[in-house]
C-alpha cells in the first residue's frame, strides 16, 4: 500500500517537473533546465496550487513525505534538482497530473 501511494506522489511530481520545464517558456537544449532553474519557492507553489486546485492543495499539504519532498526540491541547488527531477519523470502515471501542474507553473511566480 505504501508503494503504490509513493508511486502516486513522485508520478506527481514528476508531471511537476514536466509541466514546469514546459510552462516556463525557456529555450534550451535540455527540457529540464527551466525545473532545475526555477525561481518559484515552495511556499509560491503551494499559493498557487491552493489557488488553483484547493483539494489538490489540501492533499499534498497532509503528506508530510510530499510536502518535505517538494520543499527539498525547490531548495535543493542545480544539480541535485536535475538528478531529482530525472528520476521522476522515470514513474509511470505522471500524465494525469499535468495539466494541474501546468496551471500551477503558469502562475506560481505571481505568488
Amino acid at each position: 500500500m505504501m508503494r503504490l501511494s509513493l508511486s502516486k506522489l513522485a508520478a506527481g511530481f514528476g508531471a511537476m517537473a514536466i509541466a514546469l520545464s514546459a510552462a516556463a517558456g525557456v529555450a534550451s537544449a535540455d527540457p529540464m533546465d527551466a525545473v532545475v532553474n526555477t525561481t518559484c519557492d515552495y511556499g509560491q507553489v503551494m499559493r498557487a496550487l491552493n489557488a488553483t486546485d484547493p483539494a489538490a492543495a489540501a492533499k499534498l499539504s497532509s503528506n508530510s513525505m510530499a510536502t518535505s519532498w517538494l520543499n527539498s526540491f525547490l531548495a535543493s541547488g542545480p544539480e541535485e534538482r536535475r538528478a531529482r527531477a530525472a528520476e521522476l519523470q522515470t514513474y509511470p502515471g505522471a500524465a494525469k497530473y499535468v495539466g494541474l501542474v501546468e496551471r500551477v507553473a503558469a502562475v506560481c511566480n505571481n505568488y
